[in-house]
């Protein structure tokens, strides 16, 4: 250490006297603890305790040793508004705005800042290429809402990062409670020699009373909980809804309820002039937030969502309807937190809430600057609310009354007895005694390695033994451990019949020389059949076609490849259906935008000419499903017409994946639906508004609204990959075109949200 550089203890002396109030003390602890553990800190605490506190504990800290600190998060909204946070207390400390750096798949703010904030696959894909980022001077990295190690898509990439960060770099995990801590710490020494120490409280700050309210429906209850004064009222309260339209039912349910005072009322209007609510939902959104009700789930614009977010923390909304995502992210403080339903699916499919959903719902209650305690209430559903108020007026009725008038009303009560309907499912209170008394959630390994990343990796070193260790060192046990190995050959073998990696040493002869032409190796016993039993390869090395794999971070990139491949010959409305059916469409909403028959939108040229022939040659389709069969009546007369079923005529899109599928058999992390979205989009001249009026679907407009975002982000990184069999040029600027056309929509609909998504889209592919 340098004669310049303060000595530890010092800057935490510091960092304590900074702090404008005295902490409390589990944030004394793991704030002390931070400052003199050697290798870093796992702190647990429930949602509420400050531990924002302790994470800017590091940052203070690399700010004033001159080094390097990483502030990573799991959702780029929540990257956001750290980055604002974080930047607005180097300030307090006497350092400028422009010492904390955002750098998001998209966004780039000061990327040479020493502060960064960054989403954790940043992180992750800098450590694989360690030769272009220098990592020396980085001391400290902080992980927040660790326990998304947990997540099954994306919690690999918080472990991968745990077992590629340097030894010198110091890390600080952030997490809610979890149950297996000093497991998780001891996996962390024994597998990567990285000893933490570990703080955790099960105590809140602001304690939460959780109450089952079994005698009021939803809409009356939200009314009593905004009665009354300051101190008495149980606003403002988030209600959590499992389902976007849910959200809007209950929002509907309570706009006529007296929920805001005249004087609120009317600041409400004033904030509300100030936007255009004309378009969509608008005109229904605005009417709600005038009675203090807010709407936040996917399907609500991202620039209604911004006004919902900031009138609720200003205290202008008594209650927002939201779904369980903001129990993860976004910070509303609310006094309240109410559920309505215990149950999460499908109809018919409904099953309880697990229970690390549900901490993190019951822990957005209590606000630590305003309240004492927080509230968190489960409702009974509607027909047993109905059936106990029916139950207490019968029972108010005695049996021996002598009363003919009473008598009379007894038995109209009994014929009218409310009963629970075989066509609902329903929760109890036992349910929600158990959701608030389940252990917390365990840390372990789950999901596969994805492809990208896994491309990024080669990339930076073909040892595959490396990645073997590290797989080997996953939080699993037994076969799941061998099924993730498994898994690695299969994955190497896919990349090398796709002639993206040369294996060494090189498959076995009687296995390369059985495989099909495109790669066809067998998934059902791990590859193992076709690979040759026990055949293990070394090294991978790249070839120049894996640089294909790494420019796509939007589509699985081997399918992304796939397309390309494909796209040359087809004509827009085709590379339309390809490109949308990659990005993940919610059933419901994709129920509304079904690709039109072929009478409606004929087959084009990629699929008459390729595809079709393709698939029938393979024996993998019939004429019926192409739609090229003769009519029934023709073949077999009328009685034949009449008995056959209907057969399901493929979209390109079922016929892509068809395709993909017998090429490349067992690729994991691939969806696709086929959907026509942007092709309506633009046959209404791009009139955003028009076309979601016209689709019904103003309730879900967001999710349309992101989904073109997602769409135009993946057309640009198309534009890198030129097909074989097409012009590189004219390529492009098909594609351009189509971009610019949506980019135009979308910035007719929320300019500030589409100039966001699309801000540094050229920036460096590492980056991603």
């Amino acid at each position: 250490m340098s004669a310049a550089t303060p000595a530890r203890d010092d800057l935490a002396a510091r960092y304590f006297e900074q702090l404008p109030y005295a902490p409390y003390p589990f944030q004394e602890e793991a704030l002390l603890t931070w400052f003199t553990a050697e290798r870093g800190v796992l702190v647990c605490a429930p949602t509420g305790m400050g531990k924002t506190l302790i994470a800017e504990a590091a940052l203070f800290e690399a700010l004033h040793n001159g080094t390097i600190a990483y502030y990573t998060t799991p959702l780029i909204a929540l990257t956001d508004q750290k980055f604002y946070e974080m930047q607005e207390s180097a300030i307090r400390w006497g350092f400028r705005a422009e010492d904390v750096g955002l750098v998001t798949g998209n966004r780039r703010i000061n990327p040479e800042a020493r502060i960064l904030v960054v989403v954790a696959e940043i992180l992750l894909n800098r450590l694989l290429h360690a030769a272009a980022f220098d990592f020396s001077q980085v001391s400290a990295v902080v992980m927040d809402e660790f326990h998304s190690f947990n997540d099954v898509e994306r919690g690999i990439v918080w472990e991968l990062t745990l077992g590629l960060l340097p030894a010198h770099v110091r890390i600080l995990l952030l997490s809610a409670t979890v149950g297996n801590s000093l497991e998780f710490i001891q996996w962390l020494s024994h597998h990567h020699q990285r000893r933490l120490e570990l703080v955790q409280s099960q105590e809140r700050k602001v304690p939460l009373i959780y109450q089952w309210i079994g005698d009021m429906l939803l809409n009356e209850f939200l009314e009593s909980m905004a009665a009354g004064d300051e101190l008495s009222r149980k606003t403002p309260a988030l209600v959590f809804c499992f389902n976007r339209e849910m959200c809007w039912n209950v929002a509907e349910q309570v706009k006529g309820k007296q929920l805001i005072g005249s004087p609120q009322q009317k600041q409400l209007a004033a904030e509300l002039d100030r936007y255009d609510w004309s378009q969509g939902a608008g005109p229904k959104l605005r009417q709600l937030l005038l009675r203090g009700v807010g709407v936040h789930h996917a399907g609500v614009l991202p620039k209604y969502k911004r006004i919902v977010e900031e009138l609720f923390q200003r205290k202008l909304l008594a209650v927002t309807i939201c779904t369980e995502t903001l129990s993860a992210g976004i910070n509303l403080p609310a006094r309240s937190v109410v559920v309505p339903e215990l149950l999460k699916g499908p109809p018919g499919e409904k099953k309880l809430i697990d229970p690390s959903t549900a901490h993190q719902i019951f822990g957005r209650a209590g606000r630590p600057q305003f309240d004492t305690q927080g509230f968190v209430f489960a409702l009974a559903h509607e027909d047993d609310v109905k059936i106990l108020r029916w139950r207490a007026k019968y029972d108010s009725i005695p049996e021996d009354t002598k009363d003919p008038q009473l008598l009379k009303a007894k038995k109209a009560l009994k014929r009218k007895m409310p009963t629970r309907r075989t066509t609902e499912q329903y929760w109890s209170e036992a349910q929600f005694e158990q959701l608030r008394a389940a252990p917390p959630g365990r840390l372990s390994s789950r999901g596969m390695l994805p492809w990208r990343l896994l491309a990024y990796w080669l990339d930076a070193s073909p040892e595959v033994d490396r990645i073997r260790e590290l797989v080997g060192k996953r939080l699993v046990f037994g076969k799941r451990l061998e099924a993730n190995q498994r898994a690695v050959d299969h994955m190497l073998r896919t990349l090398w019949t796709g002639g993206y990696v040369e294996l060494e040493p090189p498959p076995p002869t009687a296995a390369a020389d059985s495989a099909p032409p495109v790669g066809q190796d067998a998934a059902g016993d791990g590859g193992e059949a076709a690979e040759g039993r026990g055949y293990r390869p070394h090294f991978a090395h790249p070839t120049p076609a894996l640089q294909k794999l790494l420019l796509l971070r939007g589509v699985n990139p081997l399918y992304g490849v796939f397309l390309a491949n494909q796209l040359g010959i087809a004509d827009q409305s085709e590379r339309l259906q390809a490109l949308e059916s990659v990005l993940e469409m919610p059933p419901a909403v994709a129920y509304h935008l079904h690709v039109p028959g072929h009478d409606e939108l004929p087959p084009g040229p990629l699929a008459t000419t390729r595809l079709d022939v393709h698939l029938l040659q393979r024996g993998l389709v019939t004429p019926e499903q192409l739609g090229i069969a003769e009519p029934a009546e023709e073949r077999a007369g009328p009685r034949a017409f009449y008995e056959e079923e209907p057969v399901y005529v493929l979209t390109l899109a079922d016929k892509l994946r068809l395709a993909f599928d017998s090429d490349f058999p067992g690729v994991h992390d691939l969806r696709t639906r086929a959907v026509w979205c942007a092709g309506e989009l633009l046959q209404f001249g791009g009139d955003f508004n028009k076309f979601i009026t016209a689709k019904q679907l103003q309730k879900q407009e967001g999710v349309i609204f992101r989904h073109l975002l997602r769409l135009i982000l993946l057309i640009k990184e198309f534009t890198q990959l030129t097909p074989p069999d097409t012009d590189a040029a004219a390529w492009r600027t098909d594609l351009d075109d189509l971009a610019m056309r949506l980019t135009d929509a979308c910035r007719r609909v929320d300019p500030t949200s589409t100039d966001r998504a699309l801000e540094d889209v050229e920036t460096d592919t590492l980056e991603t």
